[in-house]
């Protein structure tokens, strides 16, 4: 015949395990915090290292003269786009990004082409201007300082500014535009259209 349990003993043995279940979930969280402490450390870790990679960057280009400024009265507009600025790198480099006088902050931004030049505004980020005397072409390109697009969905201006040869690159709302930019630009600047080019090249592989 079965004795039964005394009621206290009963009482005892879950006051026991709720004890023991109380330290198991008072452990689980305090590894919790410990993985999110040293998750957010190891994020902080990697921003400072990125700051002071770019900080780095910007000392090493501070011989790059300010940025021009847009002539009061630049003349009537041959072309406007609005869009997005992706960055500027060293000509030929894509991912030799320049970073010096704001020209490595992504940004917004609205192009205006005139006889003098492109001017460049950028909300929230520092306006510059690239004078025409100083536009070396332009071409459609799919990346830029790291940022990579569909095929021809960049348009890269290439200009030069002090001693440096630089390439700009824009991506406008309506990607239709690039070719006309292409075209306006490269003639500003006394290059070969895009056409002569291609049709240069074709015969010299012949």
């Amino acid at each position: 015949m079965t004795t039964p349990s005394h009621p206290a003993a009963g009482l005892a043995g879950f006051a026991g395990l709720a004890a023991e279940q109380k330290s198991q979930d008072v452990t689980d969280w305090a590894a919790r915090i410990g993985w999110v402490v040293g998750l957010l450390l190891v994020i902080a870790l990697v921003y400072w290292l990125m700051r002071e990679g770019w900080k780095w960057r910007g000392t090493l280009q501070g011989d790059l003269p300010e940025l021009p400024a847009a002539p009061d009265e630049p003349g009537a507009a041959r072309l406007t786009l609005t869009g997005r600025y992706h960055g500027s790198t060293t000509a030929g480099q894509w991912l030799d990004r320049i970073v010096a006088h704001g020209l490595g902050t992504r940004s917004r931004a609205e192009l205006t082409l005139t006889d003098q030049g492109v001017s460049v505004v950028r909300p929230g980020a520092r306006d510059f201007f690239i004078p025409a005397a100083e536009l070396r072409g332009a071409r459609l390109d799919k990346g830029i300082a790291g940022k990579v697009l569909a095929e021809g969905g960049l348009l890269v201006i290439t200009w030069s500014h002090g001693d440096r040869l630089i390439d700009s690159g824009f991506r406008s709302d309506h990607a239709a535009e690039h070719t006309a930019w292409v075209d306006a630009l490269t003639e500003l600047s006394g290059g070969p259209s895009e056409a002569a080019a291609t049709s240069h090249d074709t015969e010299g592989s012949r």
